[in-house]
């Protein structure tokens, strides 16, 4: 197969605060290094850019020695925790941003859809801009008004389509967006967690129009979400980033339980100041249960005002795969737990009597429920269940029942 993208090397590094080098000569000594094509002589790699830890510099690495390939009609999935630099790649793929050493390859046009509204001009109608994202892919006005019917339709903004997009809802942006990425003749189409703002009627159109151009017209797909559910059903092999760093590439399965073993251990610290109200720490009293026990979590919420919150927990199998939620507070008012500015520490109880013997990985939501999201710890911590009852039988997430209702109560 041909290879479509080639990437050797790559770093992307980014300065905190001022950006000068600090005095005249040195920033024309940078200047003429650049016309010379030389390497920046005051480009400093720096740390890692680890969420969890407070850093000491002034430069972080959003990318460090990125090598890889991917062919031609390739569907790769791009998963990682959030700060792991998948937008930034995504970003250097697009040409939105250019590496800090290193080099990537691209043969072909690429469309992409990493924010609400890439792309479009909010002046501008939704017939208009397809007609500008048509020629910016380098197309002719005769390509794109054979795709402009196809395009009106699978977005389902008939309407609306020669009012000004600035306008439009994000729900109706996204739609209008993916449908010009998708149909549009790019080579290459990268879609970040953007998809998030559709309903799910087309978030599933959305993944069913990206398998049917990777399978069926040979086009090459990079799709970035958390949704590991929708990664799994789109694409055959995925990329796991943290903190920079390409950890694996490969066939789904195996990488998937690899990001969610690193991912999900027995206990939880993230050191934000700057948030509001975060999840600074969260541990199993024991991670290892049978399933007619009860799973005792044991969290810190830190906040720096007075508020109500509810918790919202869900439960992942070993690939991904949802099969339990459970709440506190999300449709009961008096359930709310009252935060203080300060450290707030609580236990929760998580039943785990339906659930199978196997790994499993638990999110937790902080939410002010209809007014404000406030953190979200993604498959931040793990448990497994190790034996059933000898006369006992559990519905196995894998027989597809789906997801049952996990009881989560305050102890």
């Amino acid at each position: 197969m041909t290879k479509v993208i080639r990437a050797e090397g790559l770093y992307k590094a980014y300065q905190l605060g001022d950006v000068g080098t600090g005095t005249i000569a040195n920033d024309l000594k940078r200047f003429w290094a650049r016309v010379q094509g030389k390497e920046d002589p005051f480009l400093k790699i720096g740390e890692i850019n680890k969420r969890t830890e407070k850093g000491l510099g002034n430069v972080i690495l959003s990318l460090k020695d990125l090598n890889f390939e991917i062919e031609q009609g390739d569907a790769i999935g791009i998963i990682g925790r959030n700060g792991a630099g998948k937008s930034t790649l995504l970003k250097i793929l697009s040409r939105i941003t250019a590496p800090t050493s290193g080099s990537i390859k691209i043969k072909g046009r690429v469309a992409s859809l990493l924010e609400v509204g890439t792309g479009f001009h909010p002046e501008l109608t939704g017939r208009e801009n397809i007609f500008l994202n048509g020629a910016i892919l380098g197309m002719r006005k005769a390509e794109i008004r054979r795709k402009f019917d196809e395009i009106v339709d699978f977005s389902g903004v008939a309407r609306y389509i020669d009012t000004p997009v600035k306008r439009y809802s994000s729900g109706m942006y996204v739609r209008l967006a993916f449908a010009v990425a998708a149909h549009l003749e790019s080579e290459i189409l990268i879609v970040d967690e953007v998809l998030a703002v559709g309903d799910a009627e087309f978030q599933s159109k959305c993944l069913g129009k990206m398998g049917e151009i990777s399978k069926g017209e040979g086009r090459t797909v990079l799709f970035v979400s958390h949704n590991i559910g929708s990664i799994q059903q789109l694409c055959r092999q995925c990329m796991l980033l943290e903190n920079g760093e390409l950890i694996s590439f490969g066939e789904n399965g195996p990488v998937i339980e690899q990001y969610l073993a690193t991912n999900s251990g027995s206990l939880y610290e993230n050191a934000d100041t700057e948030a509001e109200v975060l999840v600074s720490s969260a541990c199993f009293e024991n991670a290892s249960l049978l399933n007619s026990e009860e799973a005792i979590i044991n969290m810190e919420i830190r906040s720096k005002l007075n508020c109500r919150l509810s918790i919202d927990v869900r439960v992942n199998s070993n690939l991904g795969v949802p099969v339990g939620f459970g709440s506190i507070g999300t449709l009961n008012y008096d359930q709310q737990i009252n935060v203080k500015p300060g450290s707030n520490k609580l236990s929760l109880g998580l039943d785990v009597s339906q659930l199978a013997i196997g790994n499993y990985a638990l999110s937790v939501d902080i939410t002010q429920p209809n007014v404000k999201f406030y953190d979200r710890c993604e498959n931040c911590l793990g448990f497994e269940i190790v034996k059933l009852d000898e006369n006992d039988r559990r519905l196995s997430q894998y027989w597809g029942y789906g997801s049952v209702l996990i009881p989560l109560k305050l102890k």
